[in-house]
């Protein structure tokens, strides 16, 4: 009797119940009955990855403001590395939540919407003038807009593709190229006004295959799934040859990314009119 009861005191409790002091979460869960009750608090170890995902973005965007491109290339890496990792943590430990979704958004918005475009900003299409702040600012309200779609579309798209380029992956796009042009700047001379045009077409075109109908690849699928023995050494030699470059062959890769994308759709609209 006491369990059956106490949901259902829990959910009719005053909504109100705040001393105006203490900061608190709370959040209306489904139990495993199927009654909604309200919890309060935050589940603490995916929460705290998302919060060092933030940190590492945060501090991105002070390493680009400062010229110290290549911590703020790292500073972006490490903040994919905990996005990666926060969801996968949480459902691990049965530790899913609406607050986490949010947050995890929120810090996805500063790590890969405005650190990259402060990123490409500081280092070569300053010069631009308010033509590369434009520039800039169609990717950070691209990345806006992907993350917005993709929190209305949580449970109904299928989880094996992301509709239009995720935006850490378009982060780490962003980031590669500014670190291959840093490791060959008699290629890339941002002196000439050709190649800060070409920056800013690329940082616009990244933007906008966010916001895209393209389908990519998830890889969510492949997670608990077995796959073919020959998969192992076809990752290690691509490992193998990306340790020759490995800013040429993240971009590489990247690139080799954003075109299977229209490969991905072109084959699913073969196959959903057949």
């Amino acid at each position: 009797m006491t369990n059956s009861s106490k949901p259902e005191r829990e959910l009719n409790a005053p909504e109100h119940d705040y001393d105006g002091i203490t900061f608190e979460v709370v959040e209306e869960e489904h139990t495993q009955e199927g009654q909604k009750v309200k919890r309060r608090g935050i589940y603490l170890w995916p929460n705290l990855i998302t919060t060092a995902a933030l940190l590492s973005g945060f501090y991105s965007i002070i390493a680009s403001m400062n010229g110290e491109f290549t911590q703020a290339i790292y500073a972006i890496f490490l903040a994919a590395l905990f996005d990666g990792l926060d969801g996968r943590v949480a459902r691990a430990i049965g530790a899913q939540s609406a607050f986490g979704e949010q947050f995890d958004s929120l810090s996805d918005m500063l790590a890969f919407g405005v650190a990259p475009a402060i990123l490409m900003y500081s280092w070569s299409l300053h010069d631009l003038g308010r033509i590369g702040l434009a520039c800039c600012f169609v990717y950070t309200a691209c990345a806006a807009f992907r993350l917005a779609r993709f929190n209305v579309q949580i449970g109904v798209v299928d989880k094996r593709y992301f509709i239009g380029v995720a935006s850490p992956l378009a982060a780490v796009m962003i980031i590669s190229m500014v670190w291959v042009g840093r490791d060959f700047p008699n290629i890339f001379d941002l002196n000439e006004v050709g190649i800060q045009i070409v920056n800013a077409v690329i940082i616009v075109a990244v933007g906008l295959l966010m916001i895209s109908n393209i389908k990519y690849y998830s890889f969510k699928s492949v997670d608990r799934k077995r796959v073919p023995f020959a998969v192992l050494p076809i990752a290690v030699f691509i490992l193998a040859a990306m340790t020759y470059n490995i800013p040429v062959g993240i971009l590489v890769i990247s690139i080799i990314y954003a075109l299977s994308g229209f490969v991905t759709t072109f084959l699913a609209r073969k196959q959903s009119v057949s």
